[in-house]
């Protein structure tokens, strides 16, 4: 293990870059000659377009262009296309067009209508409020359950009841078996709210054209620039792929939301094309919570069978999820097989079964967010089984260790398919509880209620699949003056990639970090990739970086052997110097990269270095962990003050614990956010009462406390070369229901069984006051 290599906790090479104000994001990049391009969103959630008059906008000075879906469909420009064609039940999952700009009907606001492009962003804007739309108003629906009741508005002739694909996964006939014989049985009716992003830098877009060589380039923030790249060039433009180049330069934040393929990335192409000139297009903090994907909103009941002692035999679990409008790249994924596959959490649990109905509605479409339905069966699970807790009367330590997968199960193949290779899920809870004086909160609770605080701990064990996720390839190249490039398909979002592959090379190579040069997002310079989500990066891209270092050391040692007139085979490597074994002579390899580009050297040997590593995923990673949270509620308001916050999580082997942590902090931060905060509200004509931060609540600094964190790294993954498990969206998952969990101990004193997320001081308080005016009732009794 070098000064800089893997294992050390070095702080961001990239970093000097974003706090000089080096940085180079999207908004940053003006074209000569550019044009602003402005959107004209529904303000209707559901109506029918009898007419668009754009007459007064285009009289305004400076309008160069008014697009609207009649413009597209004479350029034959196709729709955003589903990349999740799930097989339901009954049959693949219904796929309703999503046009660029809406076609007859609006679907949700904000579903974009028209654009106007003009020479400033101001007069794009002003022609924007011009431009009449007749809209006939037609009723909505806004939440799942509602849409799948017979009679509900529906949205799609092509999805009739507004059912996209009802889902199954699991034994049925197992989990009812096992509820048949079961002597206690625990259920749970919860709600996983529908959060936005709220990504720290917007969405934005740049289009350009060459019509010398009908070739486009579109700039724009993204987390991978592959799937966009086919979608826009084949699916959306109907051209091939070497005549769009994508860019994306660096992002400020992503968390899934920017995966996706979005109307204005097509837009400002399609603008370019008509004016020969760069158009520009810069979200609005309105308009990314009008048109950003959204996350979460879910509906589900569960239901847990035991034995007499609280051990596990079964689950069922049914779930309504809230598609949205339309089904965005990977929707449809979400709350399927990318939940489902979870509901064994860390338990043995003979019996599962899970069906999931996924509905069509006039709201934002919806789509992967920070975990991708892991967090909402994690939630679901670590509800669950505190409730079976309380069923059998056990702590909910007890209840977890009774059921917990041990280390001599494994590997273990759950009953919904995953494989887990390594872990101690006991060990892990264990620890984190005893860093939290777990059976010492009762004198706590006493002294807090002697201050007018109801006090409570509470807990969550998650496990996340993630990691294992396709194929990447990076590209080291030797440059002259001894540093190295390397060219890979992930995407940093401000996880810091740079310096986690610079730590990689650093310790095969012996490069200083600051020497490595990284290029990424930019797709006539990187061929190959899948992208950043999933916690794929590290290890996809980390074990591809590695193998290609490998290769560059391999053709360097014989440029070493020429230049040292030594057999290969006498050579020895360590920290970037080449030595002749049992001699003083050396060569370094910076030495040998000014040879590569500069000597006369044999054939065989010469010209510059560069290889390429490929990596193809042998399989998930599935990173687990404890969660304990102990806090405070105040009788009179219902505020909430979290106290300690412990962590502890295994992520195997951790490349940089300063990396990680940073990742367990954020992830967490939002965890926080959609326990106690976050909320996407619309009202029952569809309006989003939610769409600014007057209304939408994001957690602030005074929302967080000092997060405890520990990172066992003595179990490592067995399913990749680096060991590694992945961390990126950890704390988002297991927060939630440990924050939950803590606040129902609290008031369990009162009486309160049930809240849902976000637990707001007010629904807490009505909750406290709804406990307390029952006892009234009672006692009056």
């Amino acid at each position: 293990m070098g000064q800089f290599g893997k294992g050390q906790g070095i702080t961001r090479v990239e970093d000097r870059r974003f706090l000089t104000g080096h940085a180079r994001y999207t908004d940053d990049i003006h074209l000569p000659d550019q044009a602003y391009m402005a959107v004209v969103r529904s303000p209707l959630a559901h109506a029918e377009i009898s007419g668009i008059d754009t007459g007064d906008a285009k009289d305004l000075p400076g309008v160069l262009l008014i697009l609207t879906a009649e413009d597209l469909a004479a350029e034959d420009i196709g729709d955003i296309p589903v990349l999740a064609k799930m097989q339901g039940r009954d049959g693949e999952v219904k796929q309703p067009p999503h046009p660029v700009l809406a076609r007859g009907v609006v679907r949700h606001v904000g579903d974009p209508v028209a654009v106007v492009i003009a020479e400033t962003y101001a007069q794009a804007v002003e022609a924007a409020e011009l431009v009449v739309v007749d809209y006939d108003d037609k009723p909505a629906v806004t939440d799942a359950a509602a849409a799948l009741t017979p009679g509900a508005p529906e949205l799609h002739s092509e999805a009739p009841g507004n059912l996209a694909i009802t889902w199954e996964h699991g034994d049925r006939a197992a989990a009812e078996a096992a509820f048949a014989k079961a002597e206690r049985t625990a259920r749970i009716e919860i709600v996983n709210n529908r959060l936005v992003v709220n990504s720290m830098e917007p969405r934005v877009a740049i289009g350009e054209y060459d019509t010398a060589n009908a070739h486009f380039t579109l700039t724009t923030p993204s987390q991978g620039i592959f799937r966009l790249h086919s979608q826009l060039a084949e699916d959306i433009l109907g051209t091939t792929k070497d005549k769009v180049r994508i860019v994306t330069p660096d992002v400020g934040g992503g968390f899934g939301m920017k995966i996706f393929c979005y109307a204005e990335q097509v837009l400002v192409l399609l603008a370019a094309r008509r004016l020969g000139r760069p158009i520009r297009w810069v979200g609005e903090r309105t308009e990314s919570f009008q048109s950003d994907i959204q996350g979460r909103d879910h509906r589900t009941v569960a239901e847990m069978a035991m034995d007499q002692n609280g051990r596990f035999l079964g689950i069922r679990v049914e779930t309504k999820a809230n598609l949205g409008a339309y089904l965005s790249n990977f929707g449809p994924y979400i709350p399927t097989g990318a939940s489902t596959q979870m509901y064994s959490g860390l338990y043995r649990i003979p019996a599962i079964f899970a069906e999931v109905q996924c509905a069509f509605t006039n709201t934002v479409p919806v789509d992967a967010y920070r975990g991708a339905g892991r967090p909402e069966a994690a939630y679901c699970m670590e509800r669950l089984v505190e409730a079976c807790a309380r069923e059998i009367g056990v702590d909910a330590r007890e209840i977890r260790l009774r059921n917990f997968i041990r280390p001599e199960d494994l590997p273990y193949e759950t009953g919904m398919g995953p494989v887990y290779n390594s872990g101690d899920p006991a060990r892990l809870l264990q620890q984190a509880t005893e860093l939290t004086d777990w059976d010492g909160v009762a004198a706590r609770k006493a002294e807090a209620r002697s201050r007018g605080k109801y006090r409570g701990i509470g807990l969550a064990s998650y496990v996340e699949a993630c990691g294992g996720i396709g194929a990447e390839e990076a590209r080291v190249a030797l440059e002259e003056d001894g540093g190295v490039t390397l060219v890979i398909g992930t995407m940093t979002n401000g996880q810091g990639h740079h310096t986690a592959y610079a730590q990689i090379l650093n310790d095969l190579m012996g490069i200083d970090p600051e020497k490595v040069r990284l290029v990424q997002g930019d797709s006539d310079v990187v061929k190959r990739g899948g992208g950043t989500g999933g916690s794929r990066s590290l290890l996809m891209g980390g074990v591809a970086t590695e193998r290609a270092g490998e290769k560059v050391i391999a053709r360097a040692r014989k440029v070493a052997g020429h230049l040292l007139e030594a057999a290969d085979a006498d050579l020895e490597f360590a920290d970037g110097v080449f030595t002749v074994a049992g001699t003083d002579k050396r060569v370094t390899l910076a030495e040998v990269a000014r040879a590569t580009h500069g000597e006369e050297l044999p054939e065989d040997i010469a010209g510059p270095i560069e290889e390429t590593g490929d990596y193809k995923a042998e399989g998930m990673t599935y990173p687990n962990g404890c969660h304990v949270v102990e806090l405070e509620i105040d009788e009179a308001t219902g505020t909430v003050a979290i106290l300690r916050y412990v962590v502890v999580d295994d992520f195997g082997k951790v490349v940089n614990p300063l990396l990680a942590l940073g990742q367990v902090h954020g992830g967490t931060a939002q965890g926080i956010g959609q326990a106690l905060l976050e909320h996407t509200v619309y009202d029952d004509d569809g309006q989003l009462i939610t769409a600014s931060f007057m209304d939408y609540t994001m957690p602030r600094a005074d929302d967080t406390p000092n997060f405890e964190i520990t990172l066992v790294e003595d179990m490592p993954c067995t399913t990749n070369p680096l060991g590694v498990k992945g961390a990126g969206e950890a704390g988002a998952i297991g927060a939630p229901p440990a924050i939950v969990n803590a606040l129902l101990d609290a008031l369990r004193p009162l009486g309160v069984a049930h809240l849902d997320m976000p637990a707001t001081p007010e629904r807490i308080w009505r909750a406290m006051r709804d406990a307390t005016q029952a006892d009234r009732r009672e006692a009056a009794e």
